[in-house]
């Protein structure tokens, strides 16, 4: 790779995935400037050469450097990715744009919606930075595999093409297939709303339901995603894809994903409080629970997985009367 063609990214949130993709970038060449906002934590980064916390057994590249200064983070910077959990990311979109060039658009691999509005994050940024390109990464992807170089595959979507492109360029290599599309209010729901689907997942499995039903949530819950998704505006086809069932799949069937280990936890009879805490790290879809909740009554929407997710995160139902009440539902036609 030439100089010429080396970037430097100001890379926002030190958490898991930000780690993974700081990696996966300087495996590709570039500079990745790692920024998180606990001193403690990026003091440790720095000794201990790996992040220990959130991502250990990956030694940190010489490309990489952490940082708890955002100044220093986004001085000279050529691009702007941003991996802070959702309810961060107004803020940080917000102080951004306040320091970064207007030309260098801002990109992010969050997935969730603001927890204040309610809005897609796009909405959030849209309204904090004008007319600069904005972009998200989507898809299913673990931390520690895009860490370990195994096989991975997302999407990115923008509002302009080029900029799509650019982001997509930057995360390529042997193992890293980026593809993009133009369809960031699609990308967007499928990655906020997935998390309550895997959550639902979870707790059947852990109340030992078995291959059929979790067969069958995860099917409904794509239903359940197309439906909140295209009265929103998205593309259908994007449901199909890798940020939509692609992503779905992955998050409701392995216990890598934290919001499944949410709903395996409150199937052994843990509170939300008890299983965050053992979890020990942000679980999107209980916020998200909230959001999307509001969102399908707004619009008309039926979720009724997601809505018993919403009543055993914040009603205090059991997750085997939640269950119950799934299947209690008045039969229909499963298409139309």
């Amino acid at each position: 790779m030439s100089e010429s063609s080396v970037a430097t990214i100001a890379l926002l949130g030190s958490g898991s995935w930000g780690t993974a993709l700081g990696i996966l970038l300087c495996r590709h060449g570039h500079r990745v400037r790692l920024w998180g906002h606990e001193r403690a934590q990026i003091e440790a980064l720095r000794r201990d050469g790996e992040n220990r916390q959130f991502l250990p057994g990956f030694p940190l590249p010489a490309g990489l450097t952490p940082t708890a200064s955002l100044d220093e983070a986004l001085a000279g910077a050529t691009d702007c990715l941003i991996v802070v959990p959702s309810h961060a990311f107004g803020q940080v979109i917000k102080d951004v744009a306040a320091r970064l060039s207007d030309e260098i658009g801002i990109a992010w691999a969050t997935k969730g919606l603001d927890p204040t509005t309610g809005q897609l994050l796009h909405m959030v940024a849209q309204a904090k930075v004008g007319s600069r390109p904005l972009a998200v990464i989507s898809g299913p992807s673990f931390a520690q595999e895009v860490a370990r170089d195994l096989p991975t595959a997302v999407t990115v979507a923008s509002n302009e093409a080029a900029f799509a492109e650019r982001i997509a360029s930057l995360l390529r290599g042997e193992r890293f297939r980026a593809y993009t599309s133009e369809d960031i209010v699609g990308v967007e729901v499928c990655g906020a709303a997935k998390n309550v689907l895997a959550i639902a997942t979870g707790i059947a499995d852990g109340l030992g339901f078995g291959a059929n039903t979790r067969a069958a949530l995860i099917t409904r819950g794509l239903a359940e995603l197309i439906r909140i998704g295209t009265a929103l505006g998205g593309r259908a086809e994007t449901f199909t894809g890798l940020a939509g069932v692609g992503d779905l799949v992955l998050t409701c069937t392995d216990n890598q994903s934290r919001n499944r280990r949410m709903g395996l936890a409150l199937a052994r009879g843990l509170d939300v409080t008890e299983a965050l805490a053992e979890i020990g790290q942000e679980v999107e879809g209980v916020v998200t629970a909230l959001s999307i909740r509001a969102m399908s009554e707004k619009l008309g929407v039926e979720m009724p997985i997601s809505e018993q997710v919403y009543r055993v995160l914040y009603e205090q139902v059991l997750p085997d009367q939640a269950t119950r009440a799934l299947l209690e539902r008045e039969p229909r036609p499963e298409i139309g």
